[in-house]
């Protein structure tokens, strides 16, 4: 099985994946590698977004364009909010490092 890197061409998130399954999204989205969370996107779409009835490539543009709209890259966002949350939840403050104090934690 070979593991290749794959970039997605909405994003721009990276993620290593076996060349058949690069392959296989490739076919469902007109020839362009998506990553999870804009597969994700692109299939709320298509499922009934904003504009109902939407096709693969029109979803597949739209979803294109919205993430050209902002500077920072959506999918390092999320995983940005991902992990302040786990922080949070370990009980290490995100700037510091140190531990928080339990009792003010629950606050």
């Amino acid at each position: 099985m070979e593991i290749e890197s794959a970039k997605c061409e909405c994003c721009g998130l990276k993620e290593d994946c076996t060349v058949e399954y690069i392959s296989a999204v490739k076919e469902n989205f007109a020839g362009k590698w998506l990553c999870g969370l804009c597969t994700a996107a692109v299939m709320d779409e298509v499922s009934g977004g904003k504009r109902k009835g939407l096709g693969f490539e029109d979803a597949v543009v739209s979803h294109m364009s919205f993430c050209r709209k902002f500077r920072t890259n959506p999918a390092v966002e999320v995983a940005d909010g991902m992990r302040q949350m786990l922080r949070r939840r370990s009980g290490i403050m995100p700037s510091s490092g140190k531990k928080l104090d339990r009792s003010m934690s629950a606050a």
